[in-house]
């Protein structure tokens, strides 16, 4: 059993930065894969990023690619994004999810992969 709990959002102006963090509990953390993904008001979830367990393979969503960085650090149980150069669209909440990984080269982008969630955390980019 993993618990996941998202910090670090907030409100940021366009072209700013601001940087996500996921706190997860359990012994096993480093044999998880992770993912982050957001749900606009209106909207349905939508997947950003995710991130092996080793941390040696990552994939985001192409509106994210090059502006966003998933990371991990499994001594911490912590995975981040980092999100650069921020849009008003990036307005979201956005939730941190969890999954018992197979191989640790496996990640995973839909939201059906994944057996564990946070509640999330408010990101609001003003323009």
């Amino acid at each position: 059993q993993v618990q996941v709990v998202e910090s670090g959002g907030g409100l940021v102006q366009a072209g700013g930065s601001l940087r996500l963090s996921c706190a997860a509990s359990g012994r096993t953390f480093r044999s998880y894969a992770m993912g982050w993904f957001r749900q606009a008001p209106g909207k349905e979830r939508e997947f950003v990023a995710a991130i092996s367990w080793t941390g040696g393979r990552t994939y985001y969503a192409d509106s994210v690619k090059g502006r966003f960085t998933i990371s991990r650090d499994n001594a911490k149980n912590t995975v981040y994004l980092q999100m650069n150069s921020v849009k008003p669209e990036d307005t979201a909440v956005y939730f941190c999810a969890a999954r018992e990984a197979y191989y640790g080269s496996s990640y995973y982008i839909r939201l059906s992969d994944y057996n564990y969630w946070g509640q999330g955390t408010q990101v609001t980019v003003s323009s």
